[in-house]
């Protein structure tokens, strides 16, 4: 029996781990989960290491404890404002000119797509093919097998600062658990909420975390585009933390319990209440959602200008999906989906089984999504994080990019 997979969602306001297994039907049997409060990290970004290494050790110890496995290795997420991406094209001759294209051949043709200009300190996340051109005959998903002499492929290409990527992985390392691989978070939360179809048409997911909204937009299969923006619902949280005069987490409550992402339903002199350190406070939901509508108008706008920038707009007929623990808001796909002039539907995480009673939401799409980015695409293990340093062993670095491609080939 295959050894049950394990996904660390590294968050800026939680950190999350989920342990699971294939089940019944191609669902994910979820073994174990365990959430603790995220320190030392802003914005994606760990800005203390202690902190951060306390967080993720809580989350993974409890997740051990319900599921009664110890989690030595796992898929991480990581998404912060240095992550940057760019498309890219490599060609390469078949090495035996006329016969069959073979793995060698994609190796090297990944590795030529590769050595665009990328700064000296970053560190490349991802290479994810987007098609491959044999002879000129373009639409290739898969050329191993047939036959030709000359190779190219379009890329997708996701790098991060070296620095930010580093310190991650040393939080992680210092849990006492070992990075498999790290992924894009919105490449993750991909895997717990689209589907096929919504890939293949044209779809922009849209994860809208607690430090961070993280953008894919996804065009016949394959990732085309991603970017960060590091603004979450955090920066809600603080808004109605000010604009209401109210302590930070009596403002998070407020938000979770009564906030709407516009307040066209809200009965102008409906109060609220919440408990705070100096007793029970009152105030009017209909400013609360006044000043929530604001916030996530902004970053509506933010991710349209990404689209608009991106060159797909028109070309996203199953349009927008959104998810991470702000698209729980009420309202918010209504008034997405008048700023981005799409369909707009909030993805939960689908298919589970086994302990699932509080990870059924967008919340935990991301830590789903890990833990299915190995069920999906290869063998944990073949796709093993490690620094890309000078010298490094070709054999390494092939080994790597094999990994890559059994994540997106078909």
């Amino acid at each position: 029996m295959a050894k049950p997979i394990a996904g660390v969602d590294v968050g800026t306001t939680k950190v999350c781990t989920i342990i699971g297994e294939l089940g019944h039907a191609g669902h994910l049997r979820v073994l174990g989960v365990g959430v603790a409060p995220s320190q030392g990290l802003k914005k994606g970004v760990v800005v203390n290491i202690d902190e951060a290494v306390e967080s993720i050790a809580s989350s993974v110890d409890k997740c051990q404890k319900i599921s009664g496995f110890k989690i030595e290795q796992a898929n991480i997420s990581i998404a912060n404002s240095n992550i940057s991406s760019q498309n890219s094209k490599g060609v390469v001759a078949v090495a035996n000119n006329g016969h069959d294209i073979g793995q060698d051949d994609i190796n090297r043709v990944l590795d030529a797509a590769k050595t665009v200009a990328i700064g000296g300190a970053d560190e490349v996340l991802h290479v994810i093919p987007r098609g491959f051109v044999v002879d000129g005959l373009r639409g290739v998903k898969n050329p191993i097998g047939m036959a030709g002499s000359r190779l190219e492929v379009e890329t997708h290409i996701v790098s991060g600062g070296g620095g930010t990527v580093q310190n991650l992985v040393k939080c992680v390392e210092r849990a006492g658990v070992r990075p498999l691989d790290l992924v894009l978070e919105p490449l993750a939360s991909a895997e717990a909420v689209l589907t096929d179809a919504e890939r293949e048409a044209g779809v922009m997911l849209v994860d809208i975390g607690g430090g961070t909204t993280d953008i894919a937009i996804f065009l016949e299969g394959s990732a085309w585009h991603t970017t960060v923006l590091a603004v979450g619902g955090s920066h809600i949280t603080n808004d109605v933390a000010i604009g209401l005069r109210a302590p930070y987490d009596a403002a998070e409550e407020l938000k979770i319990k009564y906030g709407r992402a516009n307040s066209e339903t809200v009965l102008a002199d409906e109060p609220v209440r919440v408990a705070t350190e100096g007793g029970m406070q009152q105030y009017m939901r209909a400013e609360l959602c006044d000043i929530i509508e604001a916030r996530v108008e902004e970053i509506a706008l933010m991710v349209r200008d990404v689209l608009h920038e991106s060159g797909y707009k028109g070309l996203l007929p199953a349009g927008v999906v959104l998810t991470g623990g702000t698209a729980q808001l009420a309202a918010i796909a209504d008034l997405t989906s008048r700023i981005f002039e799409m369909p707009v539907r909030v993805g939960s995480p689908t298919d589970l089984e086994g302990l699932v009673d509080t990870i059924m939401n967008p919340a935990y799409a991301t830590c789903v999504g890990l833990v299915r980015w190995s069920l999906a695409h290869g063998v944990p293990g073949e796709t093993l994080y490690h620094q890309e340093r000078p010298g490094q062993a070709p054999s390494e670095m092939y080994g790597r990019l094999r990994g890559w491609l059994k994540a997106f080939l078909p």
